[in-house]
């Protein structure tokens, strides 16, 4: 009997089958292979969500049916909410995500480097903050602290404010301004701090507020802008004010990678990797922005000068979320930006 058990773990060690924990994840009735769980909380339509396509086909194209790896968009593992995206990650109802590090930030204080405001405000300046070696052995510490891997990291781009009367441009433009924004306390401090009135709302309740007339504007990625055709909708100005930015962020939870071989850890870290230098997020939000010009909105471009007043206005609210992301994080961000000056 040992001799056929030892002959058994063999064979299933030559196939590379995956180890699975508590909650199986094959269907041994039909012969399935592991199947593991990958979110996001956008559609393959959206960069985000594109990536984790492209990342679970790399893994299943490597893995030659030993193992399978099914996307489940628009944040279906956490209840429809991106903030609990992490914590789904975290507590086993997902196995791999491609995550926002804004919405994410709001478990790892220290993912919030990546939108600090005004810190990466050029797109080569959030290029740096996720190509940096240092920073990002910071960031993938704080991961791993937290219950999960950190595999690779991509720029999602700067999103922008949209408004219904005319573009920001001053500080004085922001005063009593009705903004809905995603419901994170650094962005909802930091618009606090400029004088306008944040309001973290759902998207039917941002229609009928826009229809009401008692929302004045609201706070997105251009590609969110450019599909909901907001153009049409009498938001007819944008304004790039390098204020938030964003990453997108590779992870799987600690439990399910301490659970592979070295040689399936490096396949999935291979196929990340490439997902991540594939994508083309930031082409495709210069893209929507011209989408948005086609609908009649007029884009403008802060200079650094107007982007500097916003920062000072601010600048309190920031130290604050300096101290809660981490001084030696952010200390290590601003270096990185610095090499691009």
């Amino acid at each position: 009997m040992s001799k056929a058990r030892n002959l058994l773990v063999c064979v299933v060690a030559a196939l590379g089958v995956f180890a699975v924990h508590a909650q199986d994840k094959s269907d041994p009735a039909a012969g399935k292979p592991p199947e593991f769980k990958l979110s996001t909380a956008l559609a393959p339509t959206f960069p985000l969500g594109r990536a984790g396509e492209r990342w679970a086909k790399l893994i299943n194209e490597s893995a030659g049916g030993a193992f399978a790896v099914k996307q489940y968009p628009g944040a279906t593992l956490a209840s429809r909410d991106p903030q609990r995206e992490f914590l789904a990650l975290r507590e086993g109802a997902a196995d791999l995500a491609v995550g926002s590090a804004l919405a994410w930030s709001m478990q790892i204080a220290a993912l919030g480097v990546y939108a600090l405001p005004w810190l990466a405000d050029e797109p080569q300046e959030l290029v740096a903050l996720v190509t940096d070696a240092a920073l990002r052995e910071m960031i993938e510490a704080r991961l791993d602290a937290a219950g999960a891997v950190g595999l690779a990291f991509a720029p999602l781009g700067d999103r922008v404010l949209a408004t219904a009367h005319k573009a920001v441009m001053t500080p004085a433009d922001l005063l009593g301004l009705r903004v809905r924004v995603l419901p994170i306390p650094m962005v909802i401090d930091t618009f606090t701090a400029l004088g306008a009135l944040p309001q973290a709302m759902n998207y039917a309740d941002t229609q009928r507020a826009f229809a009401a007339g008692t929302l004045d504007g609201q706070e997105a990625m251009p590609s969110t802008l450019a599909a909901a055709q907001v153009g049409l909708a009498g938001q007819k100005f944008i304004t790039r004010w390098g204020a938030f930015t964003d990453v997108m962020v590779f992870a799987v939870r600690r439990q399910i990678w301490d659970s592979w071989s070295p040689e399936q850890r490096g396949l999935v870290r291979a196929a990340a990797e490439q997902a991540a230098q594939e994508s083309t997020a930031l082409a495709r939000e210069d893209r929507a922005l011209t989408d948005l010009v086609r609908q009649g909105v007029t884009v403008v471009r802060l200079t650094p000068a107007q982007r500097d007043a916003l920062h000072a206005v601010a600048a309190e609210a920031l130290a604050k979320w300096t101290e809660t992301i981490g001084t030696d994080v952010v200390n290590a961000a601003k270096a990185a930006v610095a090499t691009k000056h």
